[in-house]
């Protein structure tokens, strides 16, 4: 009985690059996310274009500054969030 294990070859420094096109595409999204939450969903979308954000940045994105941009939209989402809270006493909706 032969056994035998296949190896295949790697190119040197592949695993990085898809590394960094993964982080390339969650600054994006985070971009796209947080643009989108100030106008809908900004509860679930605005901790979301955050989270994204920071994780880009830290797996060393190309794209940092739509990262950052993503992020502060995100912030603002949830800004925006606060003030329709404040400015309606508590109520998003109202129901008369």
């Amino acid at each position: 009985m032969d056994t035998t294990t296949t190896t295949t070859a790697v190119a040197p420094g592949a695993a990085e690059r898809v590394r960094v096109g993964e982080s390339d595409g969650m600054a994006v999204a985070s971009f796209v996310l947080g643009l989108i939450g100030l106008l809908l969903f900004n509860l679930v979308l605005g901790p979301l274009a955050l989270v994204l954000g920071g994780l880009s940045l830290a797996r060393g994105t190309g794209r940092r500054g739509r990262a950052l941009l993503g992020m502060a939209l995100g912030a603002a989402d949830l800004v925006v969030l606060a003030v329709a809270l404040i400015g309606g006493h508590g109520a998003i909706w109202q129901v008369s």
